[in-house]
């Protein structure tokens, strides 16, 4: 039989006696003879003794069973994969439960929900709120606040205008350097020497033309670009 399924009995004379695998948790007995207290007669110690070894015994039997309890609980949950993150999460959640449906909470909980309605229904609370009403109205009504939003409003414009203005020149830009003779010149350069890359290659020739042409004549020092 499983050790962690044995029931107990703490009448019985075998009490204490579990299988030899489970951990003994010694217990201080603080049982030794000393004088008779003042106020009991011998009989009555040794009835008080003969209990409290008793009571001993049954706190040893106690954890040991719990000892094998724990473990048979350890082995259940490694069996079905549960991790001691799982046991933590489950035992937060149980803990916050039983806060929340404890008397103190709901007493807390009601006692906060009664001073908010005082406080919000309290003629200081309202009349505060009537102030900054009024205020915010004075605010968005005044001078200063439509002189800022329409300054805030006309930076932004100018800012908008600005970068569409420079996108504009930029681009103007490109188009007449694109239009330029030095520009045409450059492109009318690469194309010759793009057909004849393409035209050696086609005739089987490896040596690459000269990129002035078929002359040796070198480029000019000043060519313009």
């Amino acid at each position: 039989m499983d050790p962690a399924s044995q029931d107990i009995n703490l009448n019985s004379p075998n009490k204490g006696l579990l299988s030899d695998t489970m951990t003994d948790v010694p217990v201080d007995t603080g049982t030794a003879r000393t004088s008779i207290p003042e106020g009991l007669t011998e009989a009555e110690e040794e009835e008080l003794r003969s209990e409290l070894t008793k009571v001993e015994e049954e706190i040893v039997t106690l954890r040991q069973v719990l000892a094998a309890k724990e473990r048979h609980c350890g082995e259940l949950k490694r069996k079905l994969g549960l991790t001691p993150l799982d046991g933590l999460k489950q035992n937060l959640s149980k803990s916050w439960h039983d806060v929340q449906v404890s008397n103190a909470y709901v007493k807390t909980s009601e006692k906060l929900g009664e001073w908010n309605e005082k406080v919000t229904q309290s003629d200081l609370y309202l009349s505060a709120s009537s102030t900054l009403e009024d205020w915010s109205e004075k605010l968005t009504h005044s001078e200063a606040y439509k002189k800022t939003q329409e300054t805030l409003s006309q930076a932004g414009q100018k800012t908008s205008a600005a970068l569409s203005n420079v996108g504009s020149a930029i681009s103007r830009k490109l188009g007449d350097m694109r239009n330029s003779a030095t520009f045409k010149s450059f492109e009318d350069r690469v194309g010759t020497i793009k057909s004849k890359v393409v035209g050696g290659r086609e005739n089987g020739s490896d040596n690459l033309p000269s990129p002035t042409g078929s002359s040796d004549k070198p480029l000019q020092d000043h060519a313009p670009f």
